[in-house]
């Protein structure tokens, strides 16, 4: 359990020495979306990320407010495009980053 002295330094540390989480981060694993068909696999990883992390903002707020901290960014770390396109017979990912800039 928190000591009073605890919580009144938290509240200090937030309140006047700008106290702030820099960063949440969400990862999501892309490697089920590897797929021969470079179309599929980017319409595999589009939905996988706009449906997993469509929430991530509000849930960053909504822990934020709970906490009394202000959390300064919320992102996504996938898995690296190379490992999930190299599936593909495609020589260029830009169609991949697209995708990914798309879903982000």
């Amino acid at each position: 359990m928190l000591t009073l002295a605890e919580i009144m330094e938290t509240i200090k540390m937030v309140q006047e020495e700008n106290l702030d989480i820099r960063t949440v981060t969400m990862g999501i694993n892309l490697l089920d979306c590897a797929d021969h068909d470079p179309a599929i696999a980017q319409q595999k990883i589009y939905h996988k990320i706009t449906s997993r992390a469509k929430n991530i903002v509000t849930v960053g707020n909504d822990l934020a407010r709970e906490y009394g901290i202000p959390i300064v960014n919320k992102r996504i770390a996938v898995t690296p495009i190379s490992l999930v396109a190299g599936c593909s017979p495609e020589a260029d990912y830009t169609d991949f980053a697209l995708c990914l800039d798309k879903a982000a």
